[in-house]
């Protein structure tokens, strides 16, 4: 089993999988929407925690960023009827607090949003796992968190992708979503913040 791969970021092969030198072998794993942008920003000094599936006719390498999203990832697995492509599907809808505090909030209709989860299937995964959350505390301040989204939703929707408007979001301090918008097409469109 793989656990960790550190080399260097070489592109996407032809089906968007992220590839990985280690040594003269060329890695391909599927990474969330915030590894792409890591692996972006620093491709000398790439580092992913993997998730290894084994498939009957296959073996799946999954690359996060940081244990937090290993660690919900695995969390999602463990809810019936998710398996990794939705686990990564759901990740790359918001980050892990956003995430969790949808879950402890009971917002199953936020993680429809994800392709190929339909309403029972979020139904399940709040069943699941909303006391696990709210017991360590997640769920207040549901909505403000769910900014963040809101910004990538109206990014997204002005032409620029995930990638893009994920690098920006993280470059913005505005307090509103309003601001945070103004802010980060700035910041796309070469202007900088303010």
């Amino acid at each position: 089993m793989i656990g960790r791969l550190q080399g260097t970021y070489i592109g996407n092969n032809p089906d968007g999988l992220a590839l990985i030198d280690v040594h003269g072998v060329g890695y391909a794993v599927r990474v969330t929407a915030n590894a792409s942008v890591e692996l972006t920003l620093h491709p000398e000094s790439a580092t992913l925690l993997i998730h290894t599936a084994v498939k009957e006719d296959a073996i799946d390498l999954y690359g996060f960023c940081n244990g937090d999203e290993l660690s919900f990832f695995k969390l999602l697995l463990e809810v019936s009827g998710v398996g990794p492509k939705t686990a990564l599907g759901i990740l790359n809808l918001a980050g892990v607090e956003t995430l969790r505090s949808a879950i402890a909030a009971g917002d199953a209709s936020y993680l429809t949003r994800v392709s190929g989860v339909g309403k029972k299937s979020a139904e399940r995964i709040v069943v699941e796992l909303k006391d696990k959350f709210s017991k360590l505390g997640y769920g207040q301040g549901h909505e403000g968190r769910r900014e963040d989204s809101d910004v990538l939703d109206a990014l997204t929707n002005f032409g620029y992708s995930l990638d893009e408007a994920r690098t920006a979001l993280k470059q913005v301090s505005g307090s509103d979503i309003q601001t945070r918008v103004k802010e980060a097409l700035k910041v796309l469109s070469g202007g900088g913040t303010k």
